[in-house]
């Protein structure tokens, strides 16, 4: 790795930190700022694709970030505090907060700036991106009907317009709206579910990107042409079922909690509805998986092609994880 990508990822690091450590709305402003323009040098690269996303990019987190500004000097000159803020004031903040993470019906930018960017800078979008706009819904009062819309509208967006996908790439992107509907409902209610179902959805990410970064996958079609052999094609498909939130595997753990705790606080319906738009998710995983397992194709012979010790361990924890989790956590 190159000294400058170093200490781009450190201040990238740092800035995330400042935001979700502060006490003032200026700094977590800043901190997401320190984020923004850490994160532009480690996507732009010399190709075309590259550098319009992350002009894309730094031009709607932007202008989030000039409404986040706003909010902050509109209720300073109008209150002489920034808390409480209004219920205006807190809808325009949190929907700038949503811009910048990319959440239904702000998810315009999100899929088609995620398409020029390396399969390791995706990671980092679709994940620890995610961290500071969300501690700082946190920290800001949601309304409880806003919040159920948002949820429900990120999670049928991103099911359907998934359907006539055929990057990898796009489809990851819509899968991460879908997570963060998930995410968002239990946000208020329980953070210590909303860590771990972030912490898995991290890991389940993270196994599927260094799968198709090392076997440059980026198209569906490349899958249904995977010379791998039969151990790593079963792993391949069953990440995805876990991604999904199939029981059987680690992935069904996080939205058994969300489910849980939905359904102690009274909302039912929303849980219901919830399981159903993720069903939709769950269609566009299985049928990569049934187009790439019935189709005729070449498979290696040799026992563990491209692929690593590291990558084995941890689709062998992501199949056995419920299984663990299920006996040590007593659930």
């Amino acid at each position: 790795m190159k000294l400058n990508n170093i200490l781009f990822l450190n201040t990238l690091v740092l800035g995330t930190m400042i935001t979700i450590s502060s006490y003032s709305w200026f700094s977590m402003w800043m901190g997401l700022e320190i984020n923004l323009l850490s994160f532009i040098p480690l996507v732009s690269k010399k190709n075309v694709s590259s550098s319009e996303a992350s002009m894309k990019y730094f031009f709607v987190q932007m202008m989030a970030s000039m409404i986040i500004m706003f909010v902050i000097l509109f209720s300073l000159l109008k209150n002489d505090s920034l808390m409480p803020l209004n219920n205006w004031m807190s809808l325009i903040l949190n929907s700038s907060l949503l811009m910048k993470m990319g959440m239904a019906p702000f998810h315009f930018w999100f899929i088609e700036v995620i398409e020029g960017f390396s399969w390791m800078t995706s990671f980092i979008l679709l994940t620890w991106q995610k961290i500071a706009p969300m501690i700082i819904i946190l920290y800001n009062s949601i309304n409880l009907y806003f919040l159920v819309f948002i949820i429900i509208l990120s999670m049928m967006i991103s099911g359907l317009k998934s359907w006539n996908q055929t990057s990898m790439k796009k489809i990851l992107a819509l899968s991460s709206i879908n997570h963060m509907g998930w995410m968002m409902s239990i946000l208020m209610m329980n953070q210590i579910s909303w860590l771990i179902y972030f912490l898995i959805y991290t890991f389940m990410n993270l196994v599927l990107i260094l799968m198709m970064n090392l076997n440059n996958i980026s198209k569906m079609s490349q899958i249904l042409n995977l010379k791998m052999n039969k151990t790593m094609k079963f792993f391949f498909f069953m990440n995805f079922l876990s991604l999904g939130g199939l029981p059987p595997f680690l992935g069904f753990f996080p939205k058994w909690l969300v489910l849980k705790s939905l359904i102690f606080n009274n909302m039912e319906i929303l849980s219901l509805i919830m399981v159903f738009l993720t069903i939709l998710m769950l269609f566009i995983y299985i049928r990569i998986l049934i187009q790439s397992l019935i189709l005729k194709n070449i498979e290696s012979k040799i026992s563990f092609s491209k692929s690593s010790f590291l990558i084995n361990f941890l689709n062998y924890f992501n199949l056995f994880g419920l299984i663990l989790f299920s006996f040590f956590m007593n659930f």
